[in-house]
């Protein structure tokens, strides 16, 4: 569980920095599949790796474990923050489309 939710977290900085998997894999000194499968959380990372994505994304090790560490279990209260990084993590252009759909899904309730 642990290993997805900081991929996940990885996935969403290096997707704002516009960056591909290729790109951050080679601005760290890793493959891009090794990328991948961390993103997935099909692999447990090292500290020692974990820096190296980092330092690529311009970004400090702690800030991938801020939502992990003050949120660790899903509860109803966290649902909007939640919400919120998923939703900020997306391009303006599908910010736009999820929009429009959450507003068609809200009129239906």
């Amino acid at each position: 569980m642990m290993t997805q939710t900081i991929g996940r977290k990885l996935r969403q900085f290096r997707q704002k920095k516009g960056y591909s998997q290729e790109t951050l894999a080679d601005r760290a000194g890793l493959h891009p599949t090794y990328i991948g499968q961390v993103e997935r959380g099909e692999k447990n990372i090292t500290v020692e790796t974990l820096a190296k994505i980092t330092t690529a994304l311009g970004i400090p090790i702690s800030s991938v474990f801020d939502d992990v560490l003050s949120n660790p279990m899903p509860s109803a209260e966290n649902y909007p923050l939640r919400a919120y990084e998923l939703f900020s993590s997306l391009s303006e252009k599908d910010q736009r489309r999820l929009y429009d759909i959450l507003s068609q899904i809200r009129s239906l309730l």
